[in-house]
C-alpha cells in the first residue's frame, strides 16, 4: 500500500499480544495505551537461544497480561536484553517489571534515565507544579492550569516504578544482537537523548518516536530549561537519518511500519515551516502560547493533550524567537507574549 508518498508493507497491525515477523528475527507488537493515541508499537528480535526487547509499554495491568501471553509464548527462550528508547511512560512504563520478571538488563541513554527519575520524582522543573506554573506564565487559561494540577504527576500512572541500574547507550555505538549490528543514533527535541536503532544488514530502523508515518512527533519546552529550541534540535536529528537508502524500512512507535525516510523528512519540514508561518501571521500582535494554541491545533483538546499542546506551542515560539522573527514581550503584568519582529 502506498500512501502520501510512503509504502506500508502491511495494511494492518498484529493483534494485541501477538506477534508479527517484520524481517528476519525482527518481530512487531501493538500494546494498548489509555489516550486518544491508542496504541504503541514494540518489537522483540531474536538474540541468539533468547530475545531482546525493545520498549516496554505502558504501566496497566492489560499490557502486563498481553506480555504475561508473549512471554509465555517464548517456552524456555530467555529475555537477554531490554532496549527503552525514552522516558515517556509507552516506552519505559513497564521496564522495571519486565526486568523483575526476566532478569534481563535494561539498555538505555543517560539522558532518558534521569529524565525519567527527574519527572518520577518530581525534582525541581520537572514537577506537575513546574509545568503548570509554566504554562500560566505562558497564557494557558485558569480552567485548563487548574484540570491539569488536578491530575498531579500524571507520569507515575504509566510507571509504576522505574529501574534502579542500566546499561548506558551511546550515540554511534553498536550493539550485537542475533548476530547483526544495530546502531545507536540518538535524537533531541522530542526528548532528551532518544535512542534510534539502525540495522544496515537487515535494512531497518527502529526509529521510536523520532520518526513517525502520519502524525508530527511531540516537540515540547518544559519548565526546566524554558528558552531552548527542541524544534531546532528535533529538525537536526532528523538530519542524520534523511539520507539513510530509501529501502530502509521504517519501524515507528505509532502507526504503521513503513519505506520512504527521506519523503517523509521532507514532509515533516515542511509541516514545522507551514506552523511558523502561521504563528508568525497571527503575531502582528502581541500573542501568548496560551492565545496562540487554537491556531495550531484546530480541535478539541482534553487534559493530556493540552500538556502537549502547550509544550509544543512555546517550543515554535522559542524556535522563532531564536531566528529573530519574534521578540518576546514581557512586562510583568501578564503572560510572556511574542510579536513579530518585521
Amino acid at each position: 500500500m502506498t500512501k502520501n508518498g510512503l509504502e506500508y508493507p502491511w495494511s494492518a497491525p498484529p493483534e494485541a499480544a501477538t506477534t508479527r515477523e517484520v524481517a528476519p528475527g525482527v518481530h512487531w507488537i501493538r500494546m494498548p495505551l489509555p489516550f486518544a493515541l491508542d496504541h504503541i508499537n514494540l518489537w522483540l528480535l531474536d538474540d541468539g537461544e533468547g530475545v531482546c526487547i525493545v520498549d516496554t509499554g505502558y504501566g496497566r495491568d492489560e499490557v502486563k497480561a498481553c506480555w504475561d501471553t508473549i512471554l509465555a509464548g517464548l517456552g524456555p527462550r530467555p529475555v537477554t536484553r531490554i532496549i527503552v528508547t525514552h522516558f515517556h511512560p509507552d516506552h519505559l512504563g513497564l521496564a522495571a517489571w519486565l526486568q523483575e520478571r526476566t532478569g534481563a538488563p535494561i539498555s538505555m541513554t543517560l539522558g532518558e534515565y534521569l529524565a525519567g527519575h527527574a519527572v518520577w520524582h518530581g525534582l525541581p522543573g520537572h514537577s506537575a507544579v513546574d509545568m503548570v506554573a509554566q504554562f500560566r506564565q505562558n497564557g494557558l487559561e485558569a480552567a485548563r492550569c487548574e484540570a491539569l494540577s488536578n491530575r498531579g504527576n500524571a507520569y507515575r500512572a504509566g510507571v509504576p516504578s522505574l529501574p534502579t541500574r542500566f546499561d548506558r547507550l551511546f550515540d554511534g555505538s553498536t550493539l550485537s544482537i542475533g548476530g547483526h549490528k544495530w546502531r545507536v543514533i540518538t535524537g533531541f527535541g522530542h526528548s532528551p537523548e532518544h535512542a534510534s536503532l539502525l540495522c544496515e544488514s537487515l535494512g531497518i530502523l527502529i526509529s521510536g518516536d523520532m520518526l513517525l508515518p502520519t502524525i508530527s512527533t511531540n516537540v515540547s519546552v518544559n519548565a526546566a530549561m524554558p528558552h531552548t529550541d527542541p524544534l531546532g534540535w528535533f529538525l537536526d536529528s532528523l538530519q542524520c537519518v534523511k539520507d539513510l537508502p530509501g529501502a530502509v524500512l521504517v519501524l515507528p512507535s505509532h502507526g504503521l511500519p513503513f519505506r520512504g525516510i527521506r519523503e517523509r523528512v521532507v514532509q515533516l519540514e515542511a509541516h514545522h515551516r507551514e506552523r511558523c508561518n502561521e504563528l508568525l501571521a497571527a503575531c502582528d500582535t502581541p500573542r501568548s502560547a496560551g492565545e496562540l494554541l487554537g491556531t495550531l491545533f484546530r480541535r478539541e483538546l482534553d487534559t493530556h493533550q493540552v500538556m502537549f499542546a502547550m509544550g509544543e506551542a512555546i517550543a515554535h515560539l522559542n524556535h522563532l524567537t531564536q531566528q529573530g522573527a519574534l521578540r518576546l514581550t514581557e512586562d510583568g503584568q501578564g503572560p510572556i507574549r511574542y510579536a513579530r519582529t518585521v
